[in-house]
């Protein structure tokens, strides 16, 4: 592997190294780069995987996805090459994002880009260098995945065609995790909204119920309360699982005795046991309603005036049936 000392620019007498220009759009290429987040973030598995796929199929030691940042590039994966960033000046990538598609060159000594390069005059020699660009969908070019060997060589047709399909590969791969990055956003955003609004319906609810007077009208706020109290935990638990379609039900139910429990009398007590489990959103929706309904008429009939008592809420699978009771 390439080793840190390699990469350092190296005393030769020979002249600076060639910077490349600097791209017309900059400050929007440095945008859409810096938009993905991946600058200085671990490694991962599919990055990794794609690196090592492009250096087996160009049979070169080296492979790296390089992205070229403002006054370093950095390598969100690599193979056979030990820094995990270099400065500009032995970035033959940032020459690269200025050219088409495919960049190639066959021997780095021969040209005036590469040849002061410090990883052209170090020790092994980087002699050969072939980098697809990784073009985001706005156009901008934020690096390339490129591939490096110590002997002058060329690519074949397949090899360059693959190197850019994998290439491609890797804007996928940023594009999803970002994409994931934003709809996670949105969904805390929506989550907090709803749960300020669930708040403030909550609250006028119980103070509508206390100050009504009619026994009927009372009864259906506090029948409206449990079963927006219903829906309130369900959403809670949705939320809890990344907005997943499935409810974990011993969770579902504990929320759910909690705010019962905190709408009934001082002299009921209401707690659960509920196997572990999975149900689905609806069927989650349609057992709170029950189960609201079932502690509702629990209280009113076998608890009336002040009488003392505790109402247990229970749900078990049964294994033979695949179902709950």
């Amino acid at each position: 592997p390439i080793r840190a000392a390699a990469a350092r620019r190296v005393k030769t007498g020979r002249r600076r190294p060639i910077l490349a220009d600097t791209p017309s759009e900059q400050d929007e290429r440095l945008e859409t780069l810096h938009s993905y987040n991946v600058l200085d973030t671990e490694a991962e598995a599919d990055f990794d995987d794609i690196v090592d796929l492009a250096s087996k199929i160009c049979e070169t030691p080296v492979s790296l996805i390089s992205l070229v940042d403002e006054k370093r590039q950095w390598f969100k994966a690599r193979v056979g090459f030990e820094p995990h960033e270099t400065t500009l000046d032995q970035s033959v990538c940032s020459h690269a994002i200025l050219d088409g598609d495919f960049t190639e060159i066959p021997d780095m000594g021969a040209d005036p880009r590469t040849v002061d390069n410090p990883l052209y005059v170090g020790d092994p020699r980087v002699k050969f260098y072939a980098g697809a660009k990784l073009v985001a969908p706005n156009g901008q070019p934020i690096g390339t995945l490129c591939v490096l060997d110590t002997k002058p060589r060329t690519l074949t047709e397949f090899q360059r065609q693959a190197l850019q399909t994998l290439s491609r590969h890797v804007m996928m791969q940023l594009e999803l995790r970002k994409k994931i990055r934003i709809e996670e956003a949105l969904r805390a955003e929506m989550d907090h909204r709803v749960k300020n609004s669930f708040q403030t319906i909550a609250s006028l609810l119980r103070m509508a119920t206390r100050k009504v007077q009619d026994p009927d009208a009372k009864d259906v706020l506090a029948l409206v309360e449990r079963r927006f109290g219903a829906v309130a935990s369900l959403h809670s638990e949705l939320m809890g699982q990344g907005g997943k379609s499935k409810v974990q039900t011993a969770s579902y139910l504990e929320q759910l005795s909690k705010l019962l429990a905190a709408g009934a009398p001082g002299h009921v007590t209401i707690f659960c046991e509920a196997d572990p489990g999975e149900l689905q959103a609806a069927q989650a929706s349609a057992v709170g309603m029950i189960v609201s309904e079932f502690v509702a008429n629990s209280i009113k009939h076998a608890f009336p005036e002040d009488r003392a008592g505790e109402i247990k809420i229970s749900l078990r699978r049964q294994v033979e049936t695949d179902g709950w009771l």
